[in-house]
């Protein structure tokens, strides 16, 4: 199934590097940036980002099942997560300024 007409990328071609991905390091955060990137490709319209988000979710989840991944294993793997985003949620918090507008 063609899932970015952008650039004429199919489902499998996404689920497989996805996966290469996976095999490089199982617990990193994948984003359909992440994905692009390793395609040498880049997204133009990007309305098909949520499309890829559902299949790094699916993909990932049954990667792990298949792995028989441990509970301990997933919990560091949140914990990780939850620190990527507070220390995003913080640069972005000093990137603004107060009393700045966008027009």
């Amino acid at each position: 199934m063609l899932v970015c007409s952008c650039n004429f990328i199919s489902e499998k071609e996404i689920e497989d590097t996805i996966i290469s991905l996976l095999d490089e390091d199982c617990w990193q955060l994948i984003v359909p940036a992440k994905v692009y990137h390793a395609m040498e490709k880049r997204g133009r319209c990007c309305g098909c980002f949520p499309n890829v988000v559902d299949i790094i979710i699916r993909t990932t989840e049954e990667y792990h099942a298949s792995r028989h991944s441990t509970e301990a294993e997933i919990f560091d793997f949140m914990t990780r997560l939850r620190q990527f985003h507070e220390e995003n949620r913080r640069a972005d918090i000093e990137r603004r300024r107060k009393g700045h507008r966008a027009a």
